[in-house]
Order: structure tokens, then sequence, then C-alpha cells
């Protein structure tokens, strides 16, 4: 399993990574989608709604089941991800490229984890 370290984790395997320009791309880490098996449908929010942290914001489906994503912040969808719509395979081939949205005007975090702490995390599982 891949845990780059740039990246913050949450402990319901979503990955976060803060841009330069305030903003955060959010996907599945490389565990989640591994466990998920091969994803064949990607249900993202529109651009301008509002992600709090902790709730749901879109599912993935694997040939085995569906899934929530969880926001790990409070904000507004600023981008979404259309090429991931149109492939969600491409989650199982890259997961840290494969974002699913861009979240602006962030308010608040979950308790995020570094990769040694996620890694550390997903040993105890």
């Amino acid at each position: 399993m891949n845990y780059p370290k740039e990246l913050f984790y949450t402990k319901s395997h979503e990955w976060l990574k803060y841009e330069e320009n305030g903003t955060a791309k959010v996907g599945i880490t490389d565990y989640a989608q591994d466990s998920l098996g091969d994803l064949v449908f990607v249900n993202l929010p529109e651009v301008e709604d509002e992600v709090n942290m902790g709730e749901s914001f879109a599912d993935v489906e694997s040939v085995k089941a569906v899934s929530d994503v969880n926001s790990p912040v409070t904000g507004t969808v600023a981008e979404i991800n259309e090429e991931i719509m149109d492939e969600p395979e491409k989650i199982n081939k890259a997961p840290y490229e494969a974002w699913l949205i861009k979240v602006a005007d962030i308010k608040d975090h979950e308790e995020l984890l570094t990769a040694d702490e996620y890694e550390a995390f997903i040993k105890e599982q």
C-alpha cells in the first residue's frame, strides 16, 4: 500500500491535499480502493454544494458494494473531477491522482492523520 507523506488522511479512508490557493483536494485512499475492488460508478456533488466535516458528500460503487465518501472538511465544492465520473477505474489505478472534489472556503476539518499515523491505524484494523 502507498501512503504519500504530503497528504493527510481520515479514519474513514479519505485523503486530503491542501493546495497553495487555499483549496483542498479530496479522494479515497489506496486502502479504500483496494478494499472496494473494481470501481464502476462515482456519484459526486455539484459545484457550489456545501460539504460538512464527517458527512457523506459522494458515493462510489464497486462490483462488491456501494460506499459513502465522507468529507474531511467543511466548505464549498469548488470543482468536481468530471473525468472520474466517466472513468471511475482511474481511482483503482492511481488513487492519489484521482481526486474527487476540490473544496474552497474551508471552515473546519477533522482530526487528520499523517501518512505514518494512517499506516499505523491500518495495521491495527
